[in-house]
This record gives C-alpha cells, structure tokens and sequence, in this order.
C-alpha cells in the first residue's frame, strides 16, 4: 500500500535527519515529519494554513470549545490560523504516532481556484476551520513523490514544485475541498473571518474593539461573534489573548527581554495580569517557564 511505504520513507528520514522523537524540519521538501514513542501531554501552539496526514497512532487538537481526533489513514486540514491545544494519544515504542505536515500556500491555491469547477452535491456544513476526513489514495501517492523528488538537487529544483503544486489541487478537488473553496472563491463567511482572523494577527498589541471588527465584515456585532466561533472554535477576545501568550512564550525562549517587556509588546497593560494568564495556559509563570527551558 502506498501509505505503508509513505511511512516507511517518513521513518527512515527521521532516523537518518531527525531526533528520536518530536519534530523535524524537513528543508529539502519543506516539510514537518513528526515522530513519538509515548502519549505526549497537552500542548498549546499556533496551526497555519497545513495538511497534516497521520501515518501512524492517534492524537487529538482542538480549541476549547471543538476537538477533532485524528488517527491513522486520516488527514486534517486547517483552513486559518489557529490556537489550538494537541496532545498524541496513540504511540507506543514499537508502533510510534508518525506524521507529516503539508504548509499550505493560500496564495497558491487563489491562483488555482478558478480553474477548479463548484463543488456538486451536498455541501460540508460544518464552519469549524478544522477539516477531518479520510486521506484519498492520490493525496498519499503525491506526498510521497513529493519526498521522493526532495532527494536530489536536480529533482527538487525540477520536480519538487510540480508535485507540491499538485498537492495543492488535490486539495481543491479531494474530500478538503469545499472549506478551501469557500475560504478563496467568494465572499463568504468563511473568507469574511479569515480576514478578521489575519487582521488581528497583524497587530497583537492593539487593542480589539469587536464591534469594528464586525463592521469591517459586514456583519452585526452578534452574527460576527457567532460565525467567528463557529470557524474559529473561540470568541475574538480569547483568540487575541490566545496568541498574545504563545507570541510571548516563544519571545521568553527565543530572547533576554525582561518578563515586563515582553508582556507590553504583546499588549499588556499589566505584567501581574499577564503571568496569572500565562500560568493558567501553560501551567507556569512565565519567569519559571523560561528557567525550565533553560535547563532542558
């Protein structure tokens, strides 16, 4: 079966580039191949516009209202940027969770869409930017081609970008396509909450008045509320508040800035506040977290 030699290939980069367990870059292919031996605990990140297939075991992600489990032979798609909680459920030793990542390039796929014809048949009706379903035979078979030609310059400079174009249509024509098709093709809902979603990104520290927000979407201030939490799986406050700490706990690993700085640069007025809010996300002030990662 192709999804057996996927993972055959995926394992055997990981032993030959990768740690024992956790997550490898892969730069040739531009992927993220992902490998654990035991159930891991949760663990709070930001998923970007990807595809992930799992090859092997289980996990679970979510947000605090909406988690989806994802096991082997399935595949996700997340359609927005996303705080999201994970933790790997199924993995043992002689059977670890193995995975792949896929970025998905919304630009690319915008240049595609209107080659691609509307869907027919029944729509998903189901808003939630987390999309899971059975991964399709053709997907597998490019993914793997698309490691394959990783492998040598010539190939990735040759072949690499066809198959990782071709990917990208499989998304629109594959069991993924209707949240993709809805998020680039018109304006919708889903398109109107993506460019909410990206407004916010672009300035964490300015603060978020809803109400202009849903007047930028076109919507009143409570169907804005509603549709944002129906896509996103959380209300546009806790949104904000979710990626300000993830902003701040990657700048506590990545830097020396002191506690106060870093709590003011994501939007802060109150350092006091800010290590109450960043202990009950991640379970430590922000001072002891970054001594714990010092010492790991």
């Amino acid at each position: 079966m192709i999804r057996t030699t996927l993972l055959q290939h995926v394992s055997a980069l990981l032993d030959r580039d990768g740690p024992a367990q956790g997550a490898l870059a892969h730069r040739p292919s531009g992927l993220h191949l992902l490998r654990h031996t035991a159930p891991t605990a949760q663990d709070a990140t930001v998923y970007r516009p990807l595809l992930c297939l799992v090859l092997q075991g289980a996990k679970e992600v979510g947000t605090s209202h909406k988690t989806v489990r994802v096991a082997d032979g399935q595949s996700l798609v997340v359609s927005h940027a996303l705080p999201v909680v994970s933790r790997i459920t199924e993995a043992a030793p002689d059977r670890p969770y193995v995975a792949l990542v896929f970025p998905i390039d919304l630009d690319l796929l915008r240049g595609m869409a209107a080659d691609v014809a509307p869907a027919q048949g029944a729509s998903r009706t189901d808003p939630f930017s987390i999309t899971l379903c059975p991964t399709d035979l053709e997907m597998e078979d490019a993914l793997l081609r698309h490691l394959r030609h990783s492998d040598s310059q010539a190939a990735r400079r040759l072949l690499a970008p066809i198959t990782a174009r071709e990917i990208h249509a499989r998304l629109l024509l594959g069991p993924h396509a209707d949240p993709l098709r809805k998020l680039l093709w018109h304006e919708t809902t889903a398109s109107r909450i993506f460019a909410a979603t990206r407004e916010i990104q672009t300035d964490l520290a300015r603060p978020l008045v809803v109400g202009a927000l849903a007047e930028r979407a076109g919507m009143s201030s409570s169907a804005f509320f509603e549709h944002f939490r129906a896509v996103t799986g959380t209300s546009p406050l806790q949104y904000q508040k979710d990626l300000r700490l993830l902003r701040a706990r990657e700048a506590l690993r990545s830097s020396n800035a002191k506690v106060s700085e870093i709590a003011f640069g994501v939007g802060y007025e109150s350092s006091a506040q800010f290590s109450r809010e960043y202990a009950r996300k991640f379970g430590l002030p922000p001072r002891e977290d970054r001594v714990l990662q010092a010492a790991d």
